[in-house]
């Protein structure tokens, strides 16, 4: 009853913890909407006459919508902000900028519900069941059960089950709370997000009945199920993203970044014709607008010089990307023989707070980032004033990524599992009987 207890109270923290993220993002995405139009206001009447000098100001809000359901599970979202701003300069540099507040959030760590459930839940199983057995020997019992009772094995599934009713109970009742307190909605994700936490605590309970099947003494059981314990959500893990960080180290991180400033900064030393030659390259359409002098500042080669740091750059992004989605993906084929690296990166996709989310996103504001530079380039060139553009109609754009959910793919490893040692266990048993 005490560890049912605990795990309950830690449970409520943990969701209290999510109602608190969940709340940081709805205050943030608010001041976001309600900022820029005010930041806009403000550096409009400052620059009014002069809008390349303006929209060198002028930032542009996106966001990453949230799920209900990120408050059980934040994931990446610890690291990768929800809401980023971005000028119409230079994109490469502005992608990957991050909220003040993460380093505060980073020391004290997170408590949400898919941690209890992928590392602490599991020992509360191993606590329950270790000695299902072996304590009725050890009492000198186990003589008298296997004289009254019809089955030895029937007797020690009653007496499983009772555990799995009680833990689950609690799982449930927690997600009731989530529910509540988090408006989480019963849809399609939450409902996988709840088969797969009870998917997975039933794996656990089908490896500790394994173990109690060999019929060794408690203190074997023990040991033999927090070695097991120590392996699936810590050293296996952590040796899988060694290997693939090693195998597949992105040296284009920090190579994309130099390029794209060095890009940028040479232009200033640059003859200005070839600046303008490989931006009319890439944008033909204002090619009408000709050459500036080489003497003297205009927006039109500055803008053009910024496009250029992107451009140059280009190739080191995309390969960087390809290859952060390469070792994501590495990770997804290891974690199908790794029930709790598979149920932690499944809970991350549910609520939307895994890296591939995050990297959609950054697709994302590339895109809306090219889209508000071809809509001001040739106002700028043509030395439009401030005055003439309708402002309000740059409203903070919200991105809410599309889900596609494979129930079978998804939660087929965790079934195989139980029945794998569901079946070994069974087997175990009968050899005894």
């Amino acid at each position: 009853m005490l560890g049912l207890l605990i795990i309950f109270t830690l449970g409520v923290i943990s969701i209290i913890i999510g109602k608190h993220y969940l709340a940081e993002q709805e205050k943030a995405t608010a001041q976001v909407i309600e900022q820029q139009l005010a930041h806009i206001e403000r550096n409009v009447h400052l620059h009014y006459d002069d809008l390349g000098l303006l929209l060198y100001y002028l930032k542009f809000s996106l966001i990453n919508e949230s799920s209900p359901l990120s408050g059980l599970s934040i994931g990446q979202r610890d690291v990768n902000p929800s809401v980023l701003s971005a000028s119409i300069l230079t994109l490469e540099g502005q992608k990957y900028d991050t909220d003040l507040v993460n380093p505060t959030q980073l020391l004290y760590g997170n408590l949400d519900l898919s941690f209890l459930l992928v590392y602490v839940f599991p020992l509360i199983i191993i606590a329950f069941s270790y000695n299902l057995r072996s304590e009725e020997e050890e009492m000198g019992t186990w003589r008298l059960v296997s004289l009254l009772a019809n089955s030895t094995q029937v007797f020690l599934l009653k007496k499983l089950s009772v555990r799995v009713i009680l833990l689950l109970s609690v799982m449930i009742t927690l997600f009731l709370i989530a529910t509540i307190s988090l408006q989480i909605p019963w849809d399609t994700s939450f409902l996988l997000f709840v088969t797969a936490s009870l998917l997975y605590l039933l794996f656990w309970f089908a490896l500790s009945f394994w173990i109690v099947s060999f019929q060794r003494n408690s203190d074997f059981n023990a040991i033999s199920l927090l070695s097991i314990w120590l392996a699936l959500v810590v050293l296996l893990p952590a040796t899988i993203n060694t290997l693939i960080t090693t195998q597949y180290p992105v040296p284009e991180a920090l190579s994309t970044i130099i390029k794209q400033r060095d890009a940028y900064h040479q232009k200033w030393d640059t003859n200005k014709r070839a600046t303008m030659d490989k931006f009319y390259a890439s944008y033909p359409q204002f090619e009408s607008y000709g050459y500036p002098t080489e003497e003297g500042f205009t927006w039109l080669w500055y803008y053009a010089m910024q496009h250029a740091g992107d451009a140059e750059s280009r190739e080191e992004s995309a390969s960087m990307r390809d290859k952060i989605l390469q070792r994501e993906t590495i990770s997804r084929n290891w974690a199908y023989v790794v029930p709790s690296m598979h149920t932690q990166l499944l809970f991350n996709e549910l609520a939307g707070t895994h890296l591939s989310n995050h990297i959609d996103f950054l697709e994302y504001v590339q895109e809306f980032h090219e889209r508000t530079r071809l809509f001001f380039y040739p106002r700028i060139f043509s030395e439009r004033n401030a005055h003439e553009i309708d402002w309000t109609q740059f409203q903070p754009e919200t991105w809410n990524a599309a889900r596609d959910i494979d129930w079978i793919t998804i939660l087929l490893p965790l079934v195989i599992a139980i029945v794998i040692f569901s079946g070994l266990a069974t087997i175990n048993h009968w050899k005894s009987s």
